[in-house]
């Protein structure tokens, strides 16, 4: 039974998604499978998987849905998925030609039930690496504790165990498409820590369309899935308070854009929510001018 699935979420993407394929055929083990979640596309994408599972050289599952946003495809490829590992390839992303091999070699080695998955690198598509290294020293961590205590910055490959991707859901807004990735990783942090391996498991592709590049857009679109964002993250037991503030004027802010007045009484921590009420209103103000064209 083969252990690892790549998941791809896509929407619209048809016009790029054959640069993710092409590298998973080229992979130097077969020993996966690529689930595709289509999230709502109106493109050609279902005719082109057609064709590529006719191919027949990779195992191809494809799903579609309708359009519920990043975190939507997510929850369903965690239902759906029934291999050990899986990882996240975005649609404009790609992996080098040894990254399977790389993944299955190493948790074959040192895996085990006690870590929630590996943590590996991200490049760009020249390969010049994104953000620092892991540290050496370490054979694991947190992924909080990566970030946000041992300095290391850039974005990088998550590999996790399939029984723990499938708790923490990411809830779904009605009329909203976005809810930070971040909520279900750092939840399983205070649990878990994760492999370290200093190997590029990724190669990323920022297009003009894609969420990351288009953020204030994101956060005036979608501010219940910030705000539920922000609130999660104020109610982690590890971090400083200095975070839980930053994460209180977000918090305040997104209630601010959908006139949820009543915040302070759900907020789970009062007293820093409070101090944050003149920071969240200036940047929700902030945030309505810049984004003036997308409402």
């Amino acid at each position: 039974m083969k252990k690892l699935t790549i998941f791809t979420p896509t929407y619209n993407r048809a016009y790029c998604l054959h640069t993710c394929y092409e590298s998973l055929i080229k992979q130097t083990t077969k020993e996966f499978i690529w689930l595709i979640i289509d999230d709502g596309s109106t493109d050609n994408t279902e005719e082109i998987v057609k064709q590529w599972k006719q191919e027949n050289i990779i195992e191809i599952r494809y799903h579609w849905q309708e359009n519920q946003g990043m975190h939507g495809a997510h929850n369903t490829a965690y239902e759906l998925i029934d291999t050990e590992l899986n990882v996240c390839i975005d649609s404009d992303d790609f992996m080098p030609e040894n990254a399977v091999e790389t993944i299955l070699s190493f948790w074959n080695k040192h895996g085990s039930d006690k870590v929630s998955g590996i943590i590996g690198l991200d490049s760009d598509s020249t390969g010049k690496l994104i953000g620092s290294m892991l540290p050496s020293d370490l054979k694991t961590s947190s992924l909080f504790n990566l970030y946000h205590k041992l300095g290391v910055t850039g974005d990088k490959k998550l590999v996790y165990r399939t029984e723990l991707t499938r708790n923490y859901p990411y809830p779904i807004f009605e009329d909203e498409r976005y809810v930070g990735l971040a909520y279900k990783y750092y939840k399983l942090d205070r649990d878990y820590e994760m492999l370290l391996m200093n190997e590029v498991l990724c190669c990323v592709e920022y297009l003009p369309d894609g969420s990351s590049m288009n953020m204030l857009s994101q956060y005036r679109k979608n501010p219940r899935g910030w705000a539920f964002y922000r609130k999660e993250l104020m109610k982690l037991p590890f971090v400083s308070q200095s975070f839980k503030f930053r994460q209180a004027i977000h918090y305040v802010s997104s209630n601010l854009l959908i006139k949820n007045y009543s915040f302070l009484k759900e907020t789970p921590s009062k007293f820093l929510t409070t101090l944050a009420i003149p920071f969240g209103i200036l940047l929700s103000f902030y945030v309505q001018q810049k984004t003036k064209s997308v409402i």
